[in-house]
Formats: C-alpha cells, sequence, structure tokens
C-alpha cells in the first residue's frame, strides 16, 4: 500500500506538471495575441494621427485663406465707399457741367458783342495816339479784326487776341523804346530815329542830329527842338535804348502833367 502511494504522489506530481507546462504554452500564445492587438492598434492609432495632421494643417490653411480673404473683402469694402464719394462729387461736377453748357448760347452772344466794342476801342486808342509804331499796331488790330468773321475760331480764342493787344499797348506805357522809320515833317519826308519814354514822351532825331523834335500830344504834330540843346540828350537816350550805353540822367523835353478836371 505504502508503495502504490508513492506511484500515486508520482504521477500527481507528473499531472501537475504538465498542466503547468501546458499552462505556460497557452498564456504565451495568449500573450502573443495581446502583443499583434496591440501593435495593431498603436499603427492604427499612428495612422489616425497622420490624418488629424493632415487635416489640422488643411484646417490652418483654410483659415490663413479666410483672413486674406476677409482683408481682401474689407478693402474693397473701403475702396467702393470712397468709389462712392467720388461718383457722387463727379455727378455734382456733370450736373453743374451741364446747367453751364446750357448757358454757352447765352454767353456767346454776350461775349460777341463786347468783342467788338474792345476791339473798336483799342482802334479808336491808336489812331488817336501819338505816331509810336502806328502802321504795325493797326496791322495786329486789322489781322484780330479779320478773325472775328471766322466761324473756325472759337469765341474764347477771340477774346483772348483782343486781351492781347490790350497786353501789348499797356506795355509800352513801361518801356524805352527806339526805331529807324520815315516822318513827314513840314511837308519833307526824312529818316529819323524816334525815341519812345513809355507814353510820357515821343521824340525824334535826323542820324545827323541835325534835326530833333518832339510830338506836341495837343497839337498831335512834329515840332521841332533846339538842336544846340537836345542833340547830345536825345542821341544818349536812343543808345541807351539800344543797350549801347548804361542808364542815365538825361535832359529830354518832357511835358509836365495836367491836373485831372
Amino acid at each position: 500500500m505504502k508503495k502504490q502511494r508513492i506511484k500515486a504522489v508520482a504521477l500527481s506530481t507528473v499531472l501537475t506538471a504538465g498542466a503547468v507546462f501546458a499552462g505556460s504554452s497557452y498564456a504565451d500564445q495568449s500573450l502573443d495575441a495581446l502583443l499583434a492587438v496591440g501593435q495593431s492598434k498603436v499603427a492604427d492609432a499612428q495612422k489616425s494621427q497622420v490624418r488629424i495632421n493632415k487635416l489640422q494643417d488643411e484646417a490652418t490653411d483654410l483659415i490663413e485663406k479666410f483672413k486674406q480673404v476677409s482683408k481682401t473683402i474689407e478693402g474693397l469694402r473701403v475702396y467702393n465707399a470712397q468709389l462712392d464719394k467720388q461718383l457722387s462729387s463727379q455727378r455734382e461736377i456733370m450736373a453743374r457741367l451741364e446747367e453751364s453748357i446750357s448757358q454757352v448760347t447765352v454767353i456767346q452772344r454776350q461775349i460777341q458783342p463786347l468783342v467788338l466794342e474792345m476791339l473798336d476801342a483799342i482802334e479808336q486808342f491808336v489812331e488817336l495816339d501819338a505816331p509810336y509804331r502806328k502802321e504795325a499796331r493797326l496791322a495786329r488790330i486789322a489781322d484780330v479784326r479779320e478773325l472775328m468773321d471766322n466761324a473756325d475760331v472759337t469765341i474764347a480764342e477771340k477774346f483772348r487776341q483782343v486781351l492781347e493787344i490790350y497786353s501789348i499797348e499797356s506795355e509800352y506805357a513801361r518801356k524805352v523804346d527806339t526805331y529807324e522809320t520815315t516822318l513827314n515833317v513840314g511837308g519833307q519826308d526824312i529818316q529819323a530815329n524816334i525815341l519812345a519814354i513809355g507814353r510820357v514822351a515821343l521824340m525824334y532825331q535826323t542820324p545827323d542830329g541835325t534835326l530833333n523834335g518832339v510830338w506836341d500830344r495837343e497839337t498831335n504834330q512834329w515840332v521841332e527842338l533846339d538842336a544846340g540843346e537836345y542833340k547830345t540828350p536825345i542821341r544818349n537816350a536812343v543808345r541807351i535804348a539800344q543797350k549801347k550805353a548804361q542808364n542815365d540822367i538825361m535832359l529830354l523835353p518832357i511835358a509836365a502833367p495836367e491836373a485831372a478836371k
């Protein structure tokens, strides 16, 4: 009986050891399966993270594009508001221009007679004025008068031409001028140098200085001057006007101004 118990114990030991070995093998298989599942989940998680990162990058790009588009839209709003103001101002200008255009015909009817009156007045002035460059001044007026009947010339240009004549005539009063011409003095034609001191005095002198004279505005004729007294002053004044001598004080026959009535 004792031996059988020992064998039973030994057999039990062997069975127990086999069970342990069998359990250990099963545990290894389960661990491998768990590891495989874990690795699969990690791989899936990595793929998911890649997709998440990609989606996040795409979302960031979309946000930046949205911000840029928003800035562009805001800029366009400001620009459109400015354009609206400019258009409003231009509409007002156009309205004023249309009103002005509607009055052009009336203005032309008023300006044309005024231009003719101004031309007549300046021509009469030259005719009554001292004979300083008289032919050239009358020729200038005649040229402008010829434009008055030319339909191709605008009324503005005609007005400008008349104003230019007035400007030239005004300039004569502020200059010292000299030129050579032929004068009829005492029924005789003579060659003389004309000296104009603005509109204050108009004198002449022959090249040899023997004849000297001044324009008398009261009698509208040439009055002879004493050569001994005025020969040298007039000659020096002519040289100054020709830029051949420096400015100097000269004794010339200047009529005293009359008191206004």
